[in-house]
């Protein structure tokens, strides 16, 4: 039987379309993150980025792979209801944990986060993979936008810097330019989320976010886990996040002692 937050027919949408809502993903956890947030942007880490140019409004703050330094976050990546229903939605006996990733838009941040799926940026493939994006705050107009059914496109969409906005690669023939899903009449899902509601979308789902231009913040956190069929693979130049001096080799499974095994369905 699915974890009780979500259902059989949950599992078939987020395979079929690649994103649903899980209500109340981390609603016992909400202080606990918020409180970690605010240590993450008193103390940024080494991947810290501030995402406005010089004239933009507001802030917009992301910084990820901080779980093993801020003890707030560790303690809801393995304390959550996350894993399991991570295992659930992507049908993996096993759920290993990839990286965390704050993302914070103060209030009168008109920059919306760019169209992108985050499987181009990493060092992972695989069809069993969730990321699950948490607001901390209740948002309407600054939620998180995906597309349905973009992690079944036979082309992965090119990556790219979001504030210099070039290429990360220099392969561009690999990649489907970025598309403008609103221009384009693309299914974009959208959600009305209270704090510790989480949209669980796969890696390959093209997702991005409006500006945030309300009169309070959007605090999100995000939790990227992977399952059994995930892989180490090269790219053509430095991933994001980079974790330089991992030694793996192409088609091994993620180091469990860098990327540790957060649920087994065999032990639980």
């Amino acid at each position: 039987m699915p974890h009780p937050l979500i259902s059989q027919a949950d599992i078939d949408a987020f395979q079929r379309d690649g994103v649903i809502l899980v209500k109340g993903l981390f609603k016992d956890h909400v202080d606990t993150l918020r409180k970690g947030v605010e240590r993450n942007m008193a103390e940024p880490g080494e991947y810290a980025a501030e995402n406005l140019k010089p004239g933009e409004g507001g802030r917009f703050f992301d910084d990820y792979c901080n779980w093993n330094r801020i003890a707030e976050f560790e303690e809801v990546i393995r304390t959550s209801p996350a894993a399991e229903v991570a295992a659930d939605l992507m049908r993996s006996d096993r759920v290993q944990l990839f990286h965390d990733h704050v993302l914070v838009k103060e209030p009168g941040t008109s920059k919306p986060t760019p169209w992108h799926q985050d499987g181009p940026y990493y060092f992972v493939e695989g069809r069993q993979t969730v990321s699950f994006w948490s607001p901390l705050d209740p948002v309407r107009e600054a939620t998180l936008r995906c597309v349905a059914g973009s992690h079944l496109w036979p082309k992965a969409v090119l990556p790219t810097r979001w504030l210099s906005e070039t290429t990360f690669y220099p392969d561009e023939d690999n990649y489907m330019p970025v598309p403008d899903p609103d221009a384009e009449g693309m299914d974009i899902r959208e959600f009305a989320m209270e704090p510790g509601d989480a949209v669980a979308f796969n890696y390959m789902t093209l997702h991005g976010a409006r500006g945030n231009t309300s009169t309070t913040r959007r605090r999100a956190f995000s939790l990227r886990l992977v399952g059994d069929d995930a892989r180490y693979v090269e790219r053509p130049g430095r991933t994001s996040p980079p974790y330089p001096g991992h030694d793996m080799v192409p088609g091994q499974r993620l180091r469990e002692d860098w990327f540790p095994r957060l649920f087994d369905r065999a032990s639980a």
